[in-house]
Order: structure tokens, then sequence, then C-alpha cells
């Protein structure tokens, strides 16, 4: 016997968009304003923040639209696959940067994560030119062509180096 659900109109998204402002709303005036000054306690509190609003409220909007989208089908907006893959990888992504909030870790370690940030600066590219021609600006199909050929080409290297260096003990750049 199959269940068949009807397909829904509201994806969660809002929740997603919810947490993750929530989360710049809280480090940014503490990062831009130095308010409230940082100190063991504050980093705690606002690490906690991290996690649970930015976080959990991203993670669990990625879950909801790739349960929605595969095993009940009640979305069929292929975009929204992209953006269960973002809110999702977004929100896992706060848990780390909360919970190093939250236990006071140095935040210089995440400058040797050059080839991640190459990474954002590429969808960043590929995000504001398919912005151009989403509104018909005639070169904005062919930079995020540009932008998707080398951001691609990037994100294979990183999967090709990721690889033989966990499997084989290899060093190479990451």
């Amino acid at each position: 016997m199959d269940l068949i659900f009807r397909s829904s109109a509201f994806a969660p998204l809002a929740l997603g968009f919810c947490g993750l402002g929530t989360g710049y709303l809280i480090y940014g005036p503490e990062e831009l304003f130095h308010w409230p000054k940082r100190d063991e306690s504050v980093d705690r509190s606002t690490g906690v923040w991290g996690i649970w609003l930015p976080g959990f409220c991203q993670l669990v909007t990625g879950i909801i639209l790739f349960v929605g989208l595969t095993w009940f089908q009640v979305f069929k907006d292929a975009p929204l696959y992209m953006a269960a893959l973002a809110f999702s990888a977004y929100g896992i992504h706060w848990f780390a940067l909360g919970y190093n909030r939250w236990q006071g870790v140095d935040p210089r370690t995440n400058a040797g994560d050059w080839p991640v940030g190459l990474l954002f600066v590429g969808l960043t590219l590929i995000y504001i030119s398919d912005f151009f021609h989403s509104i018909g600006q005639a070169w904005g199909e062919r930079s995020l062509g540009l932008w998707h050929l080398v951001t691609g080409l990037w994100l294979m290297y990183l999967t090709f180096a990721t690889s033989l260096n966990f499997s084989l003990g290899m060093t190479l750049p990451l």
C-alpha cells in the first residue's frame, strides 16, 4: 500500500532564514561594535545561541526539505534541493561556529581554511552572476557559466585532494 501525500506550497524556508538572520544579528554587534564586550561568559552565551538558532533552525529546515522532497514528495520544486543542501550544510557550519565560541576556541585556527574560503568566493560569484542573469542581463549567463566551471573545477580538486589525503596519507594542499 502506497501512501500519497498532497504537495505543499509551504516549504519551511522562513525558519532557516530566521535562524540565520538571528545568528548574524547576535554576532554582528559583538564583532562590529565590540558590544557586549567578549569574555568567557559572553562567549558561552553567544555560542549556545549560535548553535541553537542559526545552527538548529537551518539544519531542521534542510532535513525537512530533504525528507519532503525525497521520502514524502510533498515539495516538487527542483531548486528546493539546493536549498535543502545549503540549509543543512550551513546549519552544521553554525553548530561548529557556536560550539567553538562556547568553548572559547581560538578563531585564528580558521585562517588555514583558505581552500574553503576560495570555494565560498566562487559560490558568491555564482550567486551574483545568477542575479544578473535572472534580471535579463545577457552577460550574466556567460558570467554564470564561467563561475560554474571555475568553481566546479575547484570542487573537483577539493574532492580529489581530500580523498587522496585521507585514504593514502598524501599531503595535497587543502
